[in-house]
């Protein structure tokens, strides 16, 4: 039998999810801290990455040590430390400081179908990463990214485009990431052998 299916995401030992839906063939690596986030179908995190207040598409593949979302402090007032919001930690009748965690979670990072975040990458609270693009391991990523682009750097900045705009956008109009299980089966060894433009060629014509 295969090790991932439909009906459950496959979660490794020592991990923390809260407030996330994870979809069909998916796999938390070990360590893995996931908060207020959506992930899509077929999309996986390796070791020890963080994943806070996203939305991820399908296919997406986070490396170890990545940390999507990191949440804030609140830099404008006195103090940026944990009593101020984490407050019943701190002293008898009194309470967390909802409206602060509310805002930070609505600062939502979003990355597209099929993305590709290398090792110890951060992307910051609502950055959008588009469709089939990569983020080179250790980068800082303060901005959006267009689709099928390539980023690396702190801060990240454009290196090439890993399709021509278009053949992105063809990529992105033939759309394989909702295809159905068994006709991702039927086309893995297409996946495996035709470059993308021929790949795109076989598959539009169908």
């Amino acid at each position: 039998m295969p090790r991932l299916d439909q009906s459950e995401a496959f979660v490794h030992p020592e991990c923390e999810v809260s407030h996330s839906t994870l979809g069909a063939f998916t796999e938390l690596g070990r360590g893995t801290r996931m908060l207020n986030t959506s992930f899509g179908d077929y999309s996986y995190t390796d070791r020890y990455a963080d994943v806070a207040n996203a939305t991820v598409g399908k296919f997406a593949n986070i490396a170890a040590f990545a940390r999507i979302g990191p949440t804030a402090h609140p830099m404008e007032l006195a103090s940026m430390h944990h009593m101020l919001y984490r407050s019943d930690d701190y002293w008898n009748e009194t309470s967390r400081w909802d409206d602060f965690f509310e805002k930070r979670a609505s600062r939502r990072v979003h990355l597209g179908h099929d993305t590709w975040i290398g090792a110890q990458a951060i992307v910051m609270p609502e950055v959008t990463i588009g469709t089939g693009a990569v983020v080179a391991a250790g980068a800082v990523v303060t901005k959006d990214v267009a689709p099928y682009m390539i980023v690396a750097g702190v801060p990240a900045t454009p290196l090439r485009e890993r399709f021509c705009e278009p053949v992105a956008e063809r990529m992105m109009a033939l759309a394989w990431w909702d295809w159905d299980h068994e006709t991702l089966r039927d086309a893995l060894e297409d996946f495996r052998a035709l470059p993308a433009e021929a790949f795109l060629e076989k598959y539009e014509a169908a």
